[in-house]
């Protein structure tokens, strides 16, 4: 099983360095659909590894072209603030909850919900009129609503930043992948500290980390270098072929854990 987990981890990366999304957005849905570990071993493990790859990818990225405006720093700021807002959503909905099983419930029917809506958003992009909002304001609370939900989710950043980002502030593709980038590494930074100062971490295998965060090494470094070669409209493509995995498999979840 450790060794699925890790090549899964190794397949979410790449494709999640390409587009942006963290990889997260797969790890986490996959785990949960075949693997019998907690809501928060599984968000803790999979915003570990993603952390781990987005370090990776923002290393690799330092040479290339793409770069991120003045509104992505506020975007990363916000995604800050908006990690440990995730990070006490999820612990008092695991304090709430009679099972850790409702938590992942709530995860999954979120996550179907979400990628439905970025996949027809994706599908129809070309008829939808962009917006491209300078204000640094609505920048820093977009940010924190996307920091929300990658840290509340364990997904790290997921399909809707590259929404976000296309449809409010008119960005292409790639420099979508870099900013969701920052806002992932902040966003999931904050929560990691967050559960080690609050003393939050679970119990957790600690040779199936390190497999995880080796495999999101490789998987990001690979990513990067694919991305060189693709163009946007290919990396739409393959974006939407993602979402409707991802879909089918939090559908899966739903059912597994409740519905």
């Amino acid at each position: 099983m450790q060794f699925v987990i890790a090549l899964t981890v190794l397949f979410a990366t790449i494709l999640g360095s390409i587009s942006g999304i963290g990889g997260g957005v797969i790890i986490k849905p996959v785990m949960d659909a075949i693997s019998t570990l907690s809501a928060s071993q599984i968000s803790f493990l999979s915003g570990t590894t993603v952390l781990t790859m987005t370090v990776v990818s923002l290393l690799r990225s330092r040479k290339d072209d793409t770069k991120i405006d003045e509104r992505g720093i506020f975007l990363a700021l916000g995604g800050a603030l908006g990690g440990l807002a995730g990070k006490s959503m999820f612990s008092y909905l695991v304090s709430a909850f009679p099972s850790q099983d409702n938590v992942s419930l709530v995860q999954n029917i979120i996550m179907v919900i979400l990628t439905i809506a970025v996949f027809f958003y994706v599908l129809f992009k070309s008829r939808i009129k962009q917006k491209d909002i300078k204000n640094k304001v609505f920048s820093s609370f977009a940010g924190l609503f996307l920091g929300l939900m990658s840290s509340f989710l364990g997904i790290g950043g997921g399909p809707i930043n590259i929404m976000v980002l296309s449809y409010f502030f008119s960005m292409d593709t790639k420099t979508c992948a870099l900013t969701s980038l920052y806002i992932i590494f902040f966003s999931q930074a904050v929560s990691l500290i967050s559960n080690l100062i609050m003393r939050d971490v679970p119990s957790f295998s600690y040779p199936l980390l390190l497999m995880m965060m080796v495999f999101a090494v490789i998987g990001a470094s690979a990513g990067r270098s694919i991305s060189k070669r693709l163009d946007s409209h290919k990396i739409d493509v393959m974006f939407l072929w993602m979402l409707v995995l991802i879909t089918l498999i939090s559908i899966y979840n739903c059912f597994k854990y409740g519905l």
